[in-house]
């Protein structure tokens, strides 16, 4: 019993660990020395309860993929007005990306090598996304003449987007900004009412 606590407790400390590395310098730049100096523990202890990196990236993945895949899709599928849903949809996202900022380029990454094997991997056991439902209401929202004519998938891709993107090009909005992490985090926060605002002011009548 002890040495499995002490087994959970230094893998819980790697994977802390590792979070932190992953999020200062991406996939790519992070070592597993890194990682192993960040645990405060030696590199081969890091090997023994992760072979690689890529496992371990893996498991840190899964974790935020677990919090944030099952509440978009939640969201889509619930009894909701139409405009609730557009502001869950940017509170729950930008909520989970700021503490996983890697999730969405390691998503792009991942899904451009093998599409087929990462969208089984990541929905393996779960519910895949149904945004079918989303796209029936935002059309009978038009219908009802609630919101402007607009493509229902057009509007889905907006929304997508205005939210992922910032994170993808972090990067760049830093450094050409001149923005250090306090303040891109305090302008995403921002984001979580100010997204939903322009989606909604552009298409409701």
């Amino acid at each position: 019993m002890v040495k499995r606590e002490k087994d959970q407790t230094t893998e819980e400390r790697i994977l802390k660990a590792a979070k932190q590395v992953f999020v200062r310098k991406g996939m790519a730049g992070a070592r597993m020395q890194d990682i192993a100096d960040e645990a405060g523990i030696n590199k081969a202890l890091v090997h023994y309860y992760f072979r690689n990196k890529e496992k371990l990236f893996g498991v840190i993945f899964m974790e935020a993929a677990n919090k944030l895949f099952p509440k978009i899709n939640e969201i889509f599928t619930a009894e909701l007005p139409l405009f609730e849903k557009i502001e869950r949809f940017c509170v729950e996202y930008i909520t989970v990306v700021i503490e996983n900022p890697y999730l969405p380029l390691f998503v792009l990454n991942e899904i451009n090598q093998d599409p087929e094997y990462f969208l089984q991997k990541v929905w393996s056991g779960r519910s895949r996304p149904q945004p079918e439902k989303f796209l029936q209401q935002i059309e009978r929202e038009i219908k009802k003449g609630t919101i402007k004519r607009i493509s229902p998938l057009q509007l889905l891709l907006n929304l997508i987007s205005l939210t992922i993107f910032p994170f993808v090009a972090k990067p760049m909005f830093q450094k050409n900004l001149g923005l250090d992490e306090l303040q891109f985090r305090s302008i995403m926060e921002q984001r979580k009412k100010e997204i939903p605002k322009f989606i909604i002011d552009a298409i409701k009548k």
